[in-house]
């Protein structure tokens, strides 16, 4: 079985790279809820303080601040706990950036349960519905500090708003330095013949152990990183859909309206097939990642047990 590493949180690869890209981006305007030293925006800050904006506890009104920036020509980048970005800041969100179609880029930090002791009040694990509902939006999930390297300055060419998720927690290490992503096109980081992993952000490095697992009992195992929920990568779900005997989506995230949905509609139109989703139906209780992982499922050897589940069903 793989010995998987553990690098910074993408919470942090965020504040680094975004950083670097204000040195040749004057255009660039920062804002924060009061909580810059939680989404790592505070780097930007202390590099240039006079491009940053800590509007408070706020997050409508920073979304409203950004829709004023981007309708100036400024690329504004707004960050908070995806929780209160997405559900405090979604009116705004719809009205003055999704309707116009404006160049304004949110960052949702802490995502998901592994977020940990906080508890669900601080959760976000409905975000990802949220800002994919919203028409023009792009959706983004990099999954370690490699793929924000590569994904976070391609967001500055997109022309409308976009949407990333990053996670509190150290994430596995899943590209190589250097690595060359693209924003619409999923990965494959581990091929496989049966059976296809489909998942994102932190699940991939569970996924990546799931694969391992059922590999010793001699099934074959595809993993696929859909960072990009929208656009969704079609030609990506054809390649998994026609080159699969079933689909596993697996995400840190409500089922309704996350990538499962996504997917399991474009394999209706393309190839339908067996598939099954782990992810989460309700609110998750306070406790450590580890603890909240197991207990709801999204721990590698939950996933590798759904998985076997649907593999035997082909069989039977």
């Amino acid at each position: 079985m793989r010995d998987i590493k553990f690098s910074k949180a993408t919470r942090q690869a965020y504040g680094e790279v975004l950083t670097v890209l204000g040195e040749t981006h004057p255009e660039i305007i920062v804002l924060d809820a009061d909580l810059s030293k939680s989404t790592y925006s505070n780097y930007f800050q202390a590099r240039y303080p006079e491009r940053f904006i800590n509007v408070g506890i706020a997050e409508g009104n920073m979304v409203g601040i950004a829709a004023g920036l981007a309708a100036s020509g400024k690329q504004p980048f707004a960050s908070s706990f995806a929780t209160f970005l997405m559900s405090k800041g979604f009116d705004q969100m719809r009205q003055s950036i999704a309707y116009p179609n404006l160049k304004a880029r949110f960052c949702g930090s802490h995502a998901g349960i592994s977020i940990g002791e906080d508890g669900p009040s601080q959760m976000g694990i409905e975000d990802l519905a949220l800002a994919c509902a919203l028409p023009g939006f792009t959706v983004i999930v990099p999954a370690d500090e490699a793929a924000m390297q590569s994904l976070l300055p391609q967001v500055l060419e997109i022309n409308g708003p976009v949407y990333i998720r990053t996670g509190r927690i150290k994430s596995a290490v899943i590209y190589e330095a250097g690595t060359v992503l693209k924003i619409g096109q999923a990965s494959v980081v581990r091929e496989g013949r049966q059976l296809t992993i489909a998942t994102m952000g932190l699940m991939i490095g569970e996924s990546l152990i799931a694969a391992d697992l059922l590999e010793q009992e001699g099934y074959s195992v595809r993993v696929m990183d859909f960072h990009t929920l929208k656009p969704i990568d079609i030609p990506g779900i054809r390649y998994m859909a026609e080159n699969s005997e079933a689909v596993l989506c697996v995400e840190e995230h409500l089922l309704d309206g996350g990538l499962g949905s996504i997917i399991a509609r474009e394999v209706a139109k393309i190839r339908p097939l067996p598939m099954d989703f782990v992810g989460l139906t309700d609110y998750a209780e306070s406790g450590t990642p580890e603890e909240l992982l197991k207990h709801y499922g999204l721990h590698a050897v939950n996933i590798a047990d759904t998985a076997r589940k649907l593999l035997k069903r082909l069989r039977s």
